[in-house]
């Protein structure tokens, strides 16, 4: 309970905190810092860490660490917190995909919970908790919070001499529930040398700004063309067919339209995983299932029977349910992507106010569609034998 007091108390200073961060030089703050007493509040070893090495990194994150002659390292990593997770990955590639992390949190209950994750894929399910690739030792990971700051500590043991790895730091604002972990607030890449203890920071590469770049790109292009334009071209198809031809020339331009977007997001897209190295099966799956869809649908333009022809009525019945299914499948697609790329609150309820309105639409003009053809079936009732042998009767 102490604890959770102390972070309440935090709060109020996080901004100050933060920007004392900025204003200290780094000849007082970070030796301040890393002079800071760590065995009042940290076990063995953590609180004695021979020969330390000690260096500010991203933001508030500061890293000290020790090495044993054996290539036992012995880390520990401290920044600002007031709620939520601080996480730091080790990763092959710089990429967070197949990177093992140790996250340290409180839980609301005021408990510090300290655990390694294998990020195998980007859903959470695909996170795994105690699951990882780190080599730790016999020495249990341990978290601390002392004022406005936890303390991540973790002892490895490599079979060879670490140098230069890179490694990512990341953190959030939300708590973990059931040891599933939310997405990050904001997170980086840094390529830290243990042997000398400098590092230099890939989170300004260009890569990284064209990955998300490419990203909103390829989630804008998939809206614009299998959210908007192919269902108003639909639409305009299904209720407005009873009106001058006009309407078939505004149902072939959207359709196109939509046609080249979703062309568009899928080339995007292909792109986005090469650059990436992740794989959706199911997102990428149906993206190019609905693209080959869409392009029978474009090839059916240039087969379409005349309106005389017996034929017209099979081509209608393929050209209207294979539009049906196209825009099933591209809505779903929507929603998955958004899922897997963890999109923010303006990307759900923008797409969620699109397809809802698109849905009313439908059903106003579907009720009333039912409500014409009822009235023209009362006006000119069907032809039947009854009424012939009837009148012949009389």
């Amino acid at each position: 309970m102490e604890q959770c007091s102390r972070l309440r108390l935090c709060k109020s200073g996080f901004v100050f905190a933060i920007l004392s961060c900025f204003t200290i030089s780094d000849a007082d703050g970070s030796n301040g810092l890393c002079n800071a007493d760590l065995s009042s509040f940290l076990p063995f070893p953590y609180s004695n860490l021979p020969d330390m090495v000690c260096q500010p990194l991203w933001n508030s994150y500061l890293l000290r660490y020790s090495k044993s002659k054996d290539n036992e390292i012995t880390i520990v990593l401290s920044t600002i917190y007031t709620s939520g997770w601080v996480g730091i990955g080790f990763s092959r590639d710089g990429k967070m995909l197949n990177s093992s992390c140790i996250v340290g949190w409180v839980n609301l209950e005021g408990q510090g919970r300290i655990k390694q994750f294998h990020i195998k894929g980007y859903t959470p399910s695909e996170i795994k908790v105690d699951q990882g690739e780190l080599p730790l030792t016999n020495v249990p990971p341990y978290v601390a919070v002392q004022g406005a700051t936890i303390y991540l500590s973790f002892q490895l043991k490599f079979n060879t001499t670490l140098k230069t790895q890179p490694i990512l730091l990341a953190f959030s604002a939300k708590t973990p529930r059931h040891h599933h972990l939310t997405v990050h607030e904001d997170k980086t890449t840094i390529y830290f040398d243990f042997s000398s203890g400098k590092y230099e920071d890939a989170s300004v590469d260009s890569s990284s700004h064209s990955v998300l770049k490419d990203r909103r790109t390829h989630g804008t292009l998939a809206v614009l063309g299998w959210g908007l334009f192919l269902p108003t071209g639909a639409i305009l198809a299904r209720y407005l067919s009873h009106k001058d031809r006009v309407w078939y020339y505004f149902h072939v331009v959207l359709q196109f339209i939509g046609f080249l977007f979703g062309v568009a997001a899928v080339i995007v897209g292909l792109s986005l995983y090469n650059k990436m190295h992740v794989v959706f099966p199911a997102h990428k799956g149906i993206g190019i299932f609905v693209l080959v869809m869409t392009i029978l649908q474009v090839l059916a333009f240039f087969t379409r029977p005349s309106s005389d022809s017996k034929y017209r009525r099979y081509w209608n019945w393929y050209h209207n349910w294979l539009g049906r299914i196209c825009l099933l499948f591209g809505a779903i697609n929507v929603v998955l992507g958004i899922h897997i790329a963890g999109a923010g609150p303006g990307w759900k309820i923008g797409y969620g106010f699109l397809l809802g309105s698109i849905l009313v639409i439908v059903i106003v003009l579907e009720a009333l569609l039912r409500l014409r053809r009822s009235a023209e079936a009362d006006k000119h009732p069907a032809f039947s034998m009854n009424s012939i042998e009837h009148e012949i009767s009389l």
